[in-house]
């Protein structure tokens, strides 16, 4: 053992050891992967899965909600104009009304005319036709209060944009931790099914390649014996 690894030649003797670690440290690597992959994908199945998933679902939902209020308004407003009335109405006295009118007697039989006031008074309750034509001028608050439902789809906001873009980021991922085997024996079964696949094509492809390119016909010689 002690010639093998030394020989007498320190050129030899590294490089043996070079062999050796190198044959451990691969040996040991191997070790842990095997060990790792017994592990990653469960972790992957019962966490990364999950996790991306549930992501790429509320992007989604984000994308096509809808924000929804009831918002209430209880607010004062100032109104002011003119308001113009032309109307026909029925005026009603509400106490007598006296009346002094200049008025002129004739007399009968060409007598000539005497000029004079009438005196008279029109009783409360007395109800006279008006014609209105004015222009009243409105200066009021008005008092507002009320609900108002508003329902404003997040894909007519700014918001869409960038939930459009997280969902098509992290569908990628979501399809392809989907389709990972969810078990070490799903993911057995897998490699074994697709060892054999390929075994089954190597043969066929061999077949096609001699059907394409069949050996030479190599033409019989004669030989004459009696030579």
């Amino acid at each position: 053992m002690k010639e093998w690894l030394w020989s007498g030649k320190p050129w030899q003797a590294f490089k043996n050891f070079a062999i050796i670690f190198s044959f451990v440290l691969n040996m040991i690597f191997l070790v842990l992967l095997v060990l790792g992959a017994l592990y990653i994908i469960p972790i992957m199945n019962d966490v990364a899965e999950p996790v991306v998933s549930g992501l790429n679902d509320s992007f989604e939902e984000m994308e096509n909600a809808h924000i929804t209020q009831l918002i209430s308004i209880d607010d004062q407003i100032p109104v002011a104009f003119d308001l113009p009335v032309q109307t026909a109405t029925v005026a009603t006295i509400l106490e007598p009304v006296p009346m002094n009118i200049p008025t002129q007697f004739v007399l009968p039989g060409g007598g000539g005319y005497i000029n004079g006031n009438v005196s008279f008074s029109l009783p409360a309750g007395t109800q006279l036709p008006v014609q209105l034509d004015v222009v009243v001028p409105v200066s009021q608050t008005v008092p507002i209060v009320m609900e108002v439902p508003v329902d404003i789809p997040l894909s007519a906001t700014e918001l869409s944009q960038p939930f459009g873009s997280l969902r098509r980021l992290f569908a990628p991922l979501d399809s392809l931790l989907t389709n990972l085997p969810s078990t070490n024996a799903e993911a057995y079964e897998r490699l074994m099914s697709t060892m054999g696949d390929q075994e089954e094509v190597a043969p066929a492809e061999q077949a096609d390649s001699a059907a394409a390119n069949p050996a030479p016909h190599t033409p019989a010689v004669a030989v004459d014996s009696e030579q």
